[in-house]
């Protein structure tokens, strides 16, 4: 059996922690190795060792979720980060989008859903609740004139923006290649040239990108 992927939990409750920790006893693909109560702890754990993933709140002493996050990609570009918190306002969200992270999940989701949040992430995917994707979409709808729409000027391929499409409705890069009939290389080019385009950093970026041109 290959070894499991290591995880760490950041969150100031020890009641969430324990019972995000029970969710594992029964699955030999991950391990809790480690836990922090706020984001100083988890980086000097992180100083010293590394992990395939990390969970993090966003509302904790001494240093958020967010600022977490923001040293994570800083010092650890490859680190995965997934956000599991109950801050579901359209701040926080565009906040640890921002900061790069890899997926975002409400705490009030189901344990499949987590599951699946994890494995997704781990597989080199990023992962968005449909609750946080429709809160996402309802805040840059919210923010838009009524005039606003894609224009020509756009440095966007047709090609591209199928692609887009399909990013921001969570499609992993297999399905992607099959629903347009391409190989997953071909996949891969295409996203490397919508960062470059577009001036994103990351998938997350893509998707606010898509959802504030229209490109939905």
């Amino acid at each position: 059996m290959a070894n499991p992927k290591s995880i760490i939990l950041v969150d100031d409750h020890k009641i969430i922690r324990d019972g995000l920790k029970m969710y594992f006893t029964d699955n030999d693909d991950y391990v809790i190795e480690a836990e922090a109560e706020n984001g100083v702890e988890a980086l000097e754990i992180l100083s010293k060792q590394t992990f395939d993933l990390v969970i993090t709140d966003i509302s904790m002493p001494e240093m958020d979720g967010i600022t977490l996050a923001q040293e994570i990609k800083e010092k650890y570009p490859d680190q995965k980060v997934m956000a599991l918190t109950m801050m579901g306002e359209n701040q926080h969200i565009k906040h640890m989008l921002a900061a790069g992270v890899n997926g975002y999940i409400l705490k009030n989701s189901d344990k499949s859903e987590i599951m699946t949040a994890i494995k997704t992430i781990l597989n080199g995917e990023n992962y968005y609740s449909g609750s946080v994707t429709k809160i996402i979409i309802d805040g840059i709808a919210g923010k838009k004139k009524p005039t606003q729409r894609l224009t020509l000027e756009t440095p966007l391929t047709t090609r591209e923006k199928e692609v887009l499409k399909l990013i921001v409705k969570e499609f992993s890069n297999k399905e992607i290649a099959d629903q347009l009939f391409i190989s997953v290389r071909t996949v891969d080019a295409h996203k490397r040239n919508l960062l470059e385009k577009t001036g994103c950093k990351n998938i997350a970026g893509l998707v606010v990108y898509a959802l504030e041109h229209n490109i939905e």
